[in-house]
């Protein structure tokens, strides 16, 4: 039995000597013995809820992350946060909340740690922005801590093949061409989502449960297992206890969370033809630490990534096939043996990267993931772009593509309601480029995903016909010529504000280029005749956020972090 001293921790605020003996009746009437509460205090945090089966499986989770916390000599206080999930808040406003709950989740982890002094903490998350939203948290209080992914949904079947959400949202552009009938969709609809757990392709809460295990926050193989299977209760269980050796060793997220790490992470972001949506979560990760790595910074590491992953939406499998396949580990094992990933970073094993990963064997007889010397495309499945319409910096996910040029002209849109109802009427045509624009972080605000609208296109066969660019962001299953993350964005004055119908522009995957056929002298003199649009929100959370959030190529974070950070929580 591990042997603590509680004067050193930060609970001892809340539960050591006898000025405590108030706080201690709290516990008292909880059930909690005195050793219970000379014992140190472990937050579990999960992020249940009953908005989508992301989320439902969550609190059985925590019941064994805390058993295992007890067995390891620790007192485990649950608690749970909130999520907004992307598959619900979709093509609404609602969908302006998800991105700024990453940012309530972290701050709500936050405060309930710093409120009841807990000395390390076990997060459970199923949905897109709650990943992020706990990993960000723990970087931040830098009191040990383990994270553990929910699960991902099962897959369903329809006529004879697997099928996700993306399906049923681009089913709806089927049935708006008449190549799919309303009933059918609803069958569709109806089989879809057959069990709890997170969407199943490579979607935002797949690739951030990837980088979970290749930053180094997550115990290997932890990522994987679906949601409704109970094999996950021991994950949950060794996170307990991990959590407890961490603490006895004192190695902390920010031994873990380095720039090497994040360099890690997006490897496998790229290998996985993961979601453009690492593109501000790993920035604002690194915010956290206080070092620079942006957007840009992580696009250098996906031009050099090879796809490695045949992954749904651009391939043809889904997370269970993954883990079948042999998991997030042998995927990182192939990497590391091809020299793409640091093998010296410090996981949440108490061991490196190139330990946890030393009797990882490649499965040869699956088809899902290929040897780092025998990828699908030399280039990672996600790519940076940089021009005069994005000086700051776009993405896009080239994972699937046949052309990664395109070249177009603008059809300019200032709302996503707009644009989805001008594709909805098929007002758009073959070469197109369909522009929307005041949907970043401050001119949403929230930085809404376009999911609705790119699927409804290619619902309708015209996904490589058109492009897509906006100042917004994407959803993990959006696919086709889809430009996100365009910085500086409209509600700023950035180039995209200044675009007219009709303007020629380029979009160059290959090179990395995103330019509109327009002079430095022509965008200035449109920029004088720009007025800034009024925000449509006076009060509440969105006008709060739209107050503080920082660009989208620094991750959209919503303070300073590490850099002008006065003393670290972890050591009140």
């Amino acid at each position: 039995m591990a042997k603590f001293n509680k004067k050193k921790l930060p609970s001892r605020h809340t539960s050591f000597g006898p000025e405590k003996a108030p706080h201690r009746s709290f516990y008292y009437a909880m059930n909690l013995t005195r050793k219970d509460v000379a014992k140190p205090f472990v937050g579990v945090v999960s992020t249940w809820n009953e908005a989508a089966p992301c989320n439902i499986a969550l609190m059985r989770q925590a019941q064994s992350v805390k058993k295992g916390v007890k067995d390891a000599s620790g007192t485990p206080r649950e608690f749970c946060t909130i999520t907004v999930t992307d598959g619900i808040a979709m093509g609404h406003e609602g969908m302006k909340s998800s991105l700024i709950s990453r940012e309530v989740i972290a701050d709500s982890a936050e405060l309930t740690v710093r409120g009841h002094c807990y000395d390390a903490l076990v997060g459970v998350a199923g949905c897109d922005k709650s990943l992020p939203g706990l990993m960000m948290a723990m970087v931040r209080l830098n009191v040990p801590s383990v994270f553990i992914y929910g699960g991902s949904i099962l897959p369903g079947r329809f006529k004879g093949r697997d099928v996700t959400v993306v399906d049923v949202y681009e089913g709806l552009g089927k049935y708006a061409t008449g190549s799919m009938s309303g009933a059918d969709l609803e069958k569709l609809s109806l089989v879809a989502c057959p069990s709890a757990g997170a969407c199943g392709g490579q979607f935002t809460a797949n690739t951030m449960a990837c980088v979970s295990e290749a930053i180094g926050l997550a115990l290997p193989y932890s990522a994987g297992t679906p949601a409704p299977y109970e094999e996950r209760d021991k994950y949950a269980y060794q996170s307990g206890k991990a959590v407890m050796n961490l603490l006895e060793k004192n190695i902390r997220p920010r031994d873990i969370v380095t720039r090497k790490s994040l360099e890690n992470a997006a490897t496998i972001v790229a290998a996985t033809g993961g979601s453009t949506n690492a593109g501000l979560h790993l920035p604002a990760l690194a915010n956290e630490i206080g070092i620079k790595f942006d957007l840009m910074d992580v696009a250098k590491i996906f031009k050099k990534t090879p796809y490695l992953a045949d992954l749904k939406p651009g391939g043809k499998y889904v997370a269970k096939d993954m883990w079948l396949a042999g998991g997030v580990p042998m995927l990182l094992k192939t990497l590391y043996d091809g020299g793409f990933i640091h093998g010296d970073c410090m996981t949440v094993t108490g061991k490196t990267m190139k330990e946890n990963l030393k009797n990882v064997k490649f499965n040869v007889k699956q088809k899902v993931l290929r040897k780092y010397n025998n990828p699908l495309s030399p280039d990672g499945g996600v790519v940076g772009l940089k021009g005069n319409l994005a000086p700051e910096g776009g993405i896009v996910k080239v994972a699937g593509l046949k052309k990664l040029q395109f070249t177009g002209t603008a059809r300019c849109f200032d709302t996503e309601e707009s644009a989805y109802l001008a594709v909805k009427k098929k007002k758009y045509k073959d070469g197109d480029i369909i522009i929307i624009r005041y949907e970043g972080p401050i001119g949403g605000p929230g930085m809404r995903e376009m999911l609705s609208t790119t699927a409804a296109i290619y619902g309708q066969g015209k996904g490589e016909k058109v492009a897509l660019i906006t100042d917004g962001r994407f959803s993990g299953a959006t696919r086709g010529f889809c430009v996100g993350h365009v910085g500086p964005e409209a509600a700023v004055g950035g180039p995209i504000a200044l675009l007219r119908n009709g303007d020629v522009i380029d979009i160059d995957a290959k090179k990395g280029t995103i330019n509109v056929r327009l002079s430095k002298k022509k965008l200035a003199t449109r920029r004088k005749k720009w007025k800034p649009r009024k925000m449509n929100f006076g009060s509440g959370t969105l006008w709060k956020y739209a107050q503080t959030v920082g660009p989208a190529y620094l991750g959209a974070s919503t303070h300073p972090g590490k850099k002008k950070e006065v003393k670290v929580y972890a050591d009140i």
